[in-house]
């Protein structure tokens, strides 16, 4: 039996890659979902637990880590975040896409173990307007936003190693750029 397609979304914090999967994902065009991580940090304003994030103590999410439980995981700044396995090989076998929605360090680990995996890298249009959604967003500190900018230009170089790059420069044209790569997913696995 064919499993559903896997889809690694990476980009810089601040390239908008967010917004471009939830868009994508409102069309409800193909069974399709989002993998919810896994972090063991603080909910931000806005946020929901087990929508967001499912939020963990540090102690279960390694408890976890240690059992095997995770499909990737890492320590990002102090906090932790994963992917558990139960949220996306059960729903493969049942017919359902997933995505997720990781860092390089992420994508490293999955690939390894899932190649057909399929990657997609959201870029912004330049470090300079990822800096600007940045400052705007107002949730870093300076220091945080520093480390946010180092990080996505160590991101950015990797972007390279992805199968597919999106420029999430106008959204729409993001939204269906990433439509265009995801769609012959569907069709060639389950309609062929």
């Amino acid at each position: 039996m064919a499993l559903a397609p896997l889809i690694i979304v990476s980009g810089p914090s601040g390239s908008g890659k967010s917004t471009v999967l939830d868009r994508l994902l409102e069309e409800k065009r193909w069974p399709l979902r989002l993998a919810v991580s896994v972090t063991t940090r603080k909910p931000r304003p806005g946020e929901s637990p087990d929508a967001d994030y499912h939020y963990w103590t540090k102690e279960a999410f390694l408890a976890e880590a240690g059992a095997g439980g995770f499909l990737e995981w890492a320590d990002v700044f102090g906090n932790c975040y994963g992917t558990l396995e139960r949220e996306v090989t059960p729903f493969r076998e049942s017919g359902t896409g997933v995505v997720l929605e990781i860092d390089v360090q992420g994508w490293e680990q999955v690939k390894s173990r899932c190649p057909e995996a399929v990657s997609i890298f959201i870029r912004p249009p330049s470090v300079e307007e990822l800096e600007n959604r940045l400052r705007k967003r107002r949730s870093e500190s300076a220091d945080e936003l520093q480390r946010r900018l180092a990080g996505a230009r160590v991101e950015l170089a990797r972007a390279g190693e992805y199968e597919y790059q999106v420029i999430n420069d106008r959204l729409e044209e993001a939204v269906a750029a990433l439509r265009a790569i995801v769609g012959p997913l569907f069709e060639r696995k389950f309609h062929a």
